[in-house]
């Protein structure tokens, strides 16, 4: 299956400006297939370098602007893919940014916490950053339809967007396992500074069941048997290989507003329901209403990210547990969103929240009006 992907034309529109790019993503989500594809017209002319073979990991040990130049030859797309594999990346990519201004360099990897740390410093100023998700609801219609993805909704909710899933429906369960098993967290487990891997799963589990809710670090200590500070770094980690992230919540200095609070979702919802090793259809579940809350804003930052819109996403809650499922701020500019999986409930802007900031573009997103309401709520400012 080819399916277009979104991000697409932001970075081809990025080649051959003199910056090296970087693409971020969780394994299997489809960053070689992409890369090919942007590197498709040129491809008689790309070299390939796969960072976790040893022999490519020895050919650019101790390398300098010479070499570099000898081993890029005449190509003019060289890829580096799992470059967080390559001791010294960062310098590496630093010379070509120098040396080989002629040559469109494209870094992959699926580690962010080891790649940006390996690149922030060195290629200050020489890099354009992208992060690649998993299929977006909106690339899916492209490829069948809007009448099929809706369609599709409930198996979506419940098995996730990953390329492999999608294209093998029938076995989506047991390919989940695997992926979620003995894949998606190599990075994580091989990590030098990961010293309890067994903790980290036990963590990954307690997260998934407690999306949408607020995420309370001493209780996952408590239950973990780990500090505070550990916890809050194995959920980094868990952030940086793109697996959850955290949605913090908003405040000005109000009393009333909580401050330190986050909420952690799961990048796709399959991951997540293969932790809990829950796969029964939407239908029967008592977790709906997270699960399509998670999907919501699954979606909008992929939007926010594929369009390079730049917005801040957050939650909003009180003492008085008055609560904001999401809110969007760009340049100041404040839209509140509501996400209902039950379309009979009915939601309004709490005046908690605009007593304090004043009125808001509220908007109500439920199943039945979304795939319109996911363009308005995360493109236009």
């Amino acid at each position: 299956m080819s399916v277009e992907r979104e991000i697409s034309s932001s970075i081809e529109n990025d080649f051959f400006k003199g910056k090296i790019i970087v693409i971020l993503g969780a394994r299997q989500v489809g960053k070689s297939t992409l890369i090919k594809m942007l590197a498709a017209c040129n491809s008689n002319k790309t070299l390939w370098l796969d960072g976790e073979n040893a022999d490519v990991q020895q050919l650019l040990k101790n390398i300098n602007s010479e070499r570099l130049k000898q081993i890029a030859g005449n190509h003019k797309i060289l890829v580096i893919d799992e470059a967080q594999k390559i001791e010294g990346i960062g310098s590496i990519l630093k010379l070509f940014a120098d040396y080989c201004k002629d040559i469109q360099v494209v870094a992959s990897g699926s580690s962010a916490f080891e790649l940006r740390n390996s690149l922030n410093e060195p290629l200050t100023g020489r890099k354009f950053e992208f992060a690649l998700f998993p299929f977006s609801f909106q690339e899916m219609v492209q490829h069948t339809s809007l009448l099929e993805e809706l369609r599709q909704l409930p198996q979506r909710l419940i098995y996730g967007y990953y390329p492999e899933i999608v294209t093998h429906p029938l076995e989506a369960e047991r390919r989940l396992r695997f992926l979620s098993e003995s894949y998606l967290y190599k990075d994580i487990f091989l990590f030098k500074g990961l010293k309890k891997p067994e903790k980290m799963l036990e963590l990954l589990k307690l997260l998934a069941w407690q999306i949408g809710s607020e995420v309370n670090y001493n209780e996952l200590s408590k239950n973990l048997k780990l500090d505070n500070q550990t916890v809050e770094s194995y959920i980094e980690m868990l952030v940086q290989a793109f697996v959850i992230y955290k949605l913090p919540g908003y405040h000005s200095n109000h009393r009333t507003e909580l401050k330190k609070s986050k909420k952690i979702y799961f990048n796709d919802l399959g991951i997540r329901n293969a932790l809990i090793n829950d796969f029964r259809p939407i239908e029967i579940r008592n977790d709906a209403g997270a699960l399509f809350e998670n999907f919501i804003i699954n979606e909008l930052r992929k939007q926010n990210e594929y369009k390079q819109i730049h917005a801040n996403f957050y939650f909003w809650r009180n003492i008085d547990h008055r609560e904001i499922d999401l809110i969007l701020e760009k340049n100041g500019v404040l839209k509140t969103v509501e996400i209902k999986w039950n379309i009979s409930k009915t939601a309004r802007l709490t005046k908690s929240f605009t007593n304090l900031y004043g009125e808001t573009k509220f908007t109500v997103i439920n199943r039945e009006n979304f795939f319109e309401e996911i363009e308005q709520v995360g493109l236009k400012f």
